[in-house]
């Protein structure tokens, strides 16, 4: 069994103790849940308090990626090697169940944990950014110059100590409730992406990858 493929080992900090059964802690589901994203919340602490921020990520093999400004506080701090927890959540629907309580969402989430580490190599690792937006994108664009690049870290953490929760399907009621007169069911939600809005300056014929845009699956 190949190290992508080799489930992860629970740790105190990922193993699911509430709602067990919709832990997973494979690889695959992992990767899925990072690639299918643009956005994570990366929490630290330093000498001000606790803080999460949003900020863009991608995925290059066990390792997901995030960039910023040099003076930013939270590039400062987890450059020093400051523990941090990052977070993924994907909002697929709004349970109704016959009772308040048993009412809850479907969802897939992901929590890794562990310490950031700069990546010398800025130029591939900002590249993959560019294409994790949008394949192809990268060629396209002008690239970044010598006062952009150096005023810019990123850091990588790895997957090795990360864990997911998903759930999916239909309400859980309780067998007193099952008569009650209420409705019962999903209300699904979903990313939908929009017809692409051009720069009214812009002078470039449409790529390929924007005239898609709309067609492709959130």
């Amino acid at each position: 069994m190949t190290d992508t493929v080799a489930p992860l080992p629970a740790t105190d900090r990922t193993r699911v103790r509430r709602v067990a059964e919709n832990a997973r802690y494979d690889r695959a589901t992992v990767h899925a849940i990072i690639d299918a994203a643009y956005l994570c919340h990366v929490a630290f602490a330093d000498d001000k308090g606790t803080h999460n921020i949003p900020t863009a990520c991608w995925r290059e093999g066990e390792h997901l990626y995030i960039h910023g400004s040099n003076g930013g506080r939270m590039v400062k701090w987890l450059g020093q090697g400051a523990q941090a927890c990052v977070t993924i959540t994907h909002l697929d629907g709004l349970v109704l169940a016959r009772s308040a309580f048993n009412h809850s969402m479907n969802y897939r989430s992901a929590m890794i944990y562990g310490r950031f580490e700069a990546v010398a190599n800025k130029h591939a690792a900002l590249a993959a950014l560019m294409d994790h937006l949008a394949v192809g994108r990268q060629a396209e664009i002008r690239a970044g110059n010598d006062k952009e690049f150096a005023a810019t870290t990123v850091l990588r953490i790895s997957l090795d100590e990360a864990a997911c929760k998903v759930r999916s399907g239909a309400p859980v009621d309780d067998e007193e409730d099952m008569q009650h007169p209420a409705w019962a069911g999903v209300l699904p939600l979903a990313q939908v992406r929009g017809a692409p809005v051009a720069d009214p300056l812009n002078t470039a014929a449409t790529p390929g990858y924007v005239a898609a845009w709309a067609a492709r699956t959130a």
